[in-house]
């Protein structure tokens, strides 16, 4: 899902598994997870917790896709015993509450107006697909308070803070995109069918007609 973000100039991915691996990080992304309070559990048990709330309060942009986005909410609700209650990192004003079916579906989706970092993300459509449990809504009592969370797609798919620099959203596959990876970078990554052009052109340029073939042969 995030190999795409590979190809993209100037982009380093990196997997982290402690909270000083994010002290020089641009983003912070929150992959999908097939047990969310389990893994939010160990995130909190290696301190990744406390990292990613002091990299989204100095406004670093934070995005969590799926479980991520649940973890990334004030509550996780699981009355049927399916994944687990408990609190969720309170970087989004919304709170999720576990089915016991299963949403499996292929999705196509515009976001709506996105604010702050992400607004390069504003009317861009996403193809992607959704696999989880639960449904998350905002949060009644801290959105009476002021504390709103902003909708930036339909039918609950993605929701964004206040500051607009973290955002949350269901659907799975957003980087492998080409128009959302244009919107968020600028440029389009090479597509498989250039970096082999690319490689045949410095063939032809640096080596004698036929040293290919006899390699292959």
């Amino acid at each position: 899902e995030f190999q795409p973000l590979k190809n993209v100039p100037g982009v380093r991915l990196k997997w982290v598994r402690s909270p000083a691996e994010l002290l020089d990080a641009d983003w912070i992304i929150l992959p999908g997870s097939k047990a969310t309070s389990a893994d939010l559990a160990w995130l909190r048990a290696q301190g990744l917790d406390q990292a990613i709330a002091a990299h989204a309060g100095r406004g670093g942009a934070v995005l969590g896709i799926c479980g991520g986005l649940q973890m990334l909410g004030e509550a996780l609700i699981d009355p049927h015993g399916i994944d687990g209650n408990g609190p969720g990192l309170g970087l989004l004003p919304v709170v999720t509450l576990f089915d016991e079916a299963k949403t499996v579906q292929h999705r196509q989706a515009a976001f709506f107006a996105v604010r702050g970092l992400w607004a390069g993300l504003s009317g861009a459509e996403v193809q992607g697909y959704e696999i989880h449990h639960g449904q998350t809504a905002p949060h009644s009592a801290m959105a009476a308070a002021g504390d709103i969370a902003y909708p930036v797609m339909p039918e609950g798919l993605a929701w964004q803070n206040g500051a607009g620099n973290v955002l949350g959203l269901y659907l799975h596959g957003m980087f492998e995109d080409p128009r959302v990876l244009h919107a968020l970078f600028g440029a389009a990554t090479p597509t498989l069918d250039s970096v082999f052009d690319g490689l045949a052109d410095y063939i032809d340029a640096h080596f004698e007609p036929g040293v290919l073939q006899s390699l292959i042969a």
